[in-house]
């Protein structure tokens, strides 16, 4: 456990480091930027989902709007997850060409 986790009084707050990153999605001759948040939970409720990733975009947005995300017990395994699921589905939001 690294030390920043101690500063957790109780299993209650749920604390969390926060690790951002970013990546684009190419679809129609649009790059679609997907900026990804990644909590690392000090105590997570269960120890193979102690990282969790979410978009913050949703893709399919016109049948049933969904939310990238990913769970696992390592960074590399939540952040791969969401990346993933990202490329699932269509982003039919606005886009910007470059």
């Amino acid at each position: 456990m690294d030390e920043w986790a101690y500063a957790q009084a109780k299993a209650t707050e749920k604390l969390a480091r926060v690790h951002t990153f970013c990546v684009m999605k190419h679809q129609d001759g649009a790059e679609i930027e997907f900026i990804i948040t990644v909590k690392e939970y000090a105590v997570p409720n269960d120890r193979r989902m102690r990282f969790f990733a979410l978009a913050d975009k949703q893709t399919n947005q016109d049948s049933a709007a969904y939310t990238p995300s990913g769970w696992g017990e390592t960074l590399l395994s939540a952040l791969s997850d969401c990346i993933m699921e990202i490329h699932r589905f269509p982003y039919q939001g606005k886009t910007q060409s470059t």
